[in-house]
């Protein structure tokens, strides 16, 4: 009697990728149609702070409603680009279109100045002075 002879085992070969259906990639939307066919920006920076100006009218878009949400307190246009994880060229497009329709208003940034100290500035005039 021969003993029992073992199997090798075959290596399974994992399927292809399927490439996603549509609706299942993290953007279905190409970036020209959120933005449109005009592209026109106003001129705004990364720290430009955005306001929201009303609540969002039912004729938004999806990307603008999230915009109005997010602007509901003073938000930069950076943090905007970072939350919609979305191109700052395409937010600015976004955005300059939600500001001719006046959904939002761009505000300078704020920027808190303090005074220095009399008695500092009097130190070093006289620090200098000894030199």
């Amino acid at each position: 009697m021969t003993p029992p002879q073992r199997q090798r085992r075959q290596p399974v070969e994992e399927p292809p990728p399927q490439p996603p259906e549509e609706g299942e990639g993290k953007q279905p939307e190409r970036l020209y149609v959120i933005t449109g066919p005009d592209g026109e920006r106003a001129p705004m920076d990364l720290v430009t702070l955005m306001v929201a100006h009303a609540d969002p009218p039912s004729s938004v878009t999806p990307e603008q409603a999230a915009v109005l949400r997010l602007c509901a307190n003073p938000l930069s246009v950076a943090e905007v680009s970072a939350y919609l994880k979305l191109p700052f060229s395409v937010v600015t497009v976004l955005l300059t279109e939600m500001l001719a329709t006046e959904l939002v208003y761009a505000r300078a940034p704020i920027v808190r100045q303090k005074i220095p100290d009399r008695s500092l500035l009097e130190a070093v005039m006289h620090g200098l002075q000894r030199l």
